[in-house]
């Protein structure tokens, strides 16, 4: 989504203009204290700065590749980016589907690749789909597509 997109370039340029320096500095201070044989604080700023660089990559190439999906409209097929209202039990729980870089089930935004994820794809309302989860298998029916 839009703001997926968006919450990752501002993860990036946190990343380089916060964070990248601040390694940096702490990398040199380290190698002013001396020998770095046996200097703690110089391993885990080049270990912090490792990361750092290997997040920034990573967040390049998934901005360069990534693809904005616009909202659905109600009543269509569930897709990336649908908010899909379901009955699962006696209960109705409410998911918007998308990518695996936003997904967030404690706020009800499950990913594509998910098993609940990708056997809601495709579907309609009215349709009912079988998921199997580390408990057993659970009946869901979609109700809304939204």
């Amino acid at each position: 989504s839009s703001s997926g997109l968006e919450q990752l370039r501002a993860e990036l340029e946190e990343l380089r203009s916060v964070e990248r320096p601040a390694v940096v500095a702490r990398i040199r201070a380290a190698r002013e204290l001396g020998d770095l044989s046996e200097n703690a604080d110089y391993e885990a700023a080049r270990h912090d700065q490792s990361f750092t660089e290997g997040r920034i990559r990573t967040l390049e190439a998934l901005i360069q590749h990534a693809v904005i999906i616009e909202e659905s409209v109600e009543g269509e097929e569930v897709r990336v980016g649908s908010t899909v209202r379901v009955a699962v039990d006696g209960w109705e729980e409410r998911y918007t589907i998308v990518g695996r870089t936003e997904a967030n089930p404690r706020e009800g935004r499950i990913s594509n690749a998910s098993p609940l994820g990708r056997a809601l794809l495709g579907k309609r309302p009215g349709d009912e789909v079988v998921v199997k989860l580390p408990v057993g298998e659970t009946r869901y029916r979609v109700l809304e597509v939204g």
